[in-house]
């Protein structure tokens, strides 16, 4: 992916590189040390935990799916061997061989492992969150119909709203509205908008937009978003991913969200399904170069979103930062594959994708990527701990800590 460019300096640059670099080995041990290689320390250590937040609500796709799409007629699907074969519940929904970034977060925050949407039925399972996300959705209800069934971000928001009306029920408004505002809400959302849609050049409604156009326009009024900052050829923009994002935060806010976390896309251009079709076999640059200015915009939206929407606190996660980090300092984190999936066929292991009772790698903690798309545990957990405790390079304007502490 990333090459190293090694440059001839004198003795003592060397000794002062070799130095910076011991520190900061060090710095990730202590950092990201603990709990073992993936960080797993279960339901029962994080309940002993004193929860920093009542609730975790959880919007997004397969990086942070964990189990939704598994009843749904989908192409989509990890619940089966090798996925889950480091989570000790075995091959659950998540596309991953262990805990997904979420899984980490919810740990940190004093939560035990958050339920899907579609296996949370009764008051006490929705009790400490509920996770909506579903793989191949995207923020436009088109993206991914290449694997058919999916929940777009709009009908996760349908899901969630379900949810509160069976809550309130119970509890009343008021004292649910009181506790929502204290509640944190993640949202992973894009990647799939690319991947799944502007990337397939056989997808004729790429430009589809739904959202109702006063809306779209005071969104776009309020950030200051020009179509010509997100104009990319035969997408006619991504403008309107943006401003769908935007509008669908809104009416989370409507619905009682206060703090937010909007997560960032990352280097779509190293994933092994990209560079499998790379003929250098290096990261595409001409993907990841289409990816910022959505990340760009959405940094914008968050900041402008915390200052227009009274009593609320928008954090962007640049998972683009976080995950340049790993690969250009890989050894360092305790990695030493970073080009190929540790399950999968063909060119870097990301041809075809994870396949049911393929024999995985065996040393996962030292691989990027689980499979063509996903990272693999260990990686989400680092991700996890930097989201929760880092500074404003990965986590803008505070971090997860700071977020749930207001």
């Amino acid at each position: 992916m990333y090459n190293t460019l090694l440059a001839s300096f004198s003795h003592s640059e060397t000794m002062v590189k070799d130095m910076s670099k011991l520190c900061l080995f060090v710095f990730i041990i202590l950092m990201f040390g603990r709990n073992g290689a993936f960080g797993q320390v279960g339901d029962e250590a994080a309940a002993a935990t004193k929860e920093m937040v009542p609730a975790m609500f959880i919007f997004g796709d397969s990086l942070i799916d964990n189990g939704n799409n598994n009843n749904l007629a989908s192409l989509a699907k990890a619940n089966y061997y090798p996925y889950g074969i480091d989570f000790r519940g075995g091959a659950t929904g998540r596309f991953c061989n262990g805990y997904t970034m979420v899984d980490e977060i919810a740990e940190l925050l004093g939560l035990p492992l958050i339920p899907a949407y579609s296996q949370a039925s009764t008051e006490d399972q929705m009790l400490h969150g509920i996770n909506y996300a579903s793989a191949a959705a995207g923020i436009l209800d088109i993206t991914g119909r290449n694997f058919v069934g999916r929940i777009p971000f709009n009908q996760q928001l349908k899901n969630f709203e379900d949810t509160l009306d069976k809550i309130t029920d119970n509890l009343g408004a008021p004292d649910v509205a009181e506790s929502l505002a204290k509640c944190v809400f993640f949202v992973g959302m894009g990647s799939n908008d690319y991947l799944n849609n502007y990337l397939m050049p056989n997808y004729p409604t790429r430009n589809q937009f739904n959202g109702q156009q006063s809306e779209r326009m005071r969104c776009a009024h309020m950030f200051s978003l020009l179509s010509n900052k997100l104009y990319i050829p035969g997408y006619s923009s991504l403008l309107n991913v943006v401003l769908h994002m935007c509008l669908i935060l809104q009416r989370l806010y409507n619905l009682g969200a206060r703090k937010v976390i909007i997560s960032g896309l990352g280097l779509l251009g190293c994933i092994p399904s990209i560079l499998s079709q790379s003929s250098s076999g290096h990261c595409s640059e001409e993907v990841n170069q289409l990816v910022l200015p959505f990340n760009t915009n959405l940094k914008t939206m968050v900041n402008n979103l915390s200052t227009n929407l009274p009593g609320s606190h928008f954090i962007y996660l640049d998972i683009h930062n976080m995950f340049q980090d790993i690969l250009r300092n890989s050894r360092l984190y305790g990695f030493s594959v970073i080009d190929r999936g540790c399950c999968g066929i063909g060119r870097n292991r990301g041809q075809i994708t994870c396949l049911p009772l393929q024999q995985p790698c065996r040393n996962r903690n030292q691989y990027v990527f689980w499979d063509a798309f996903h990272p693999t545990a260990a990686v989400n957990i680092i991700m996890g701990r930097k989201a929760f405790t880092g500074n404003q390079d990965v986590a803008y304007p505070i971090n997860i800590q700071q977020l749930a502490n207001l």
